[in-house]
């Protein structure tokens, strides 16, 4: 059975706030804590809805969970994760192999390197799944500040 939506699952919008998606959990743990139910089959049932709104909960209140299931689903959220549900992005898998190739076309440093000036920049670019997997050329202007060459950023007029 495939997994629903976490936003669908809490009931919130793409764009809910950290807040919305806070109270919108606490409404939903209220209503569907297992303790809270009696009956074996109404417990059961009550206790899976909390786990998919507690698993909800945990992606949509992280940042850096939140920004990878918005850009690859459930495959991404649970970054080193892995197992039956998606891709192993943590474990030498997909990731390592994007991080690598990312890391040499954008100047990107390895670990334990300083990181060099302008390696905090960033650029979001939307590519199509075939445009990902062979390749395509494309222009980007990034734009960044620089230090000019005759004041040497200081703003002092020669």
């Amino acid at each position: 059975m495939a997994k629903r939506d976490y936003y669908e699952t809490l009931g919130v919008d793409r764009t809910a706030s950290e807040d919305e998606v806070k109270k919108a959990f606490r409404k939903l743990a209220r209503q569907h804590h297992p303790d809270l139910h009696s009956g074996d089959h109404q417990k059961k049932t009550a206790e899976e809805k909390f786990k998919e709104i507690n698993e909800a909960y945990e992606i949509l209140s992280d940042q850096q969970k939140r920004q990878r299931y918005d850009m690859f689903g459930h495959a991404g959220a649970r970054q080193g994760g892995g197992g039956a549900e998606g891709f192993d992005f943590g474990r030498g898998g997909f990731g390592d192999v994007f991080n690598d190739i990312f890391e040499d076309f954008f100047g990107g440093t390895r670990r334990g390197q300083r990181a060099e000036r302008g390696a905090d920049l960033q650029y979001n670019l939307e590519l199509s799944f075939d445009e990902a997997v062979y390749g395509k050329d494309a222009k980007l202007k990034i734009p960044r500040w620089e230090h000019c060459r005759d004041c040497k950023g200081t703003g002092a007029k020669t």
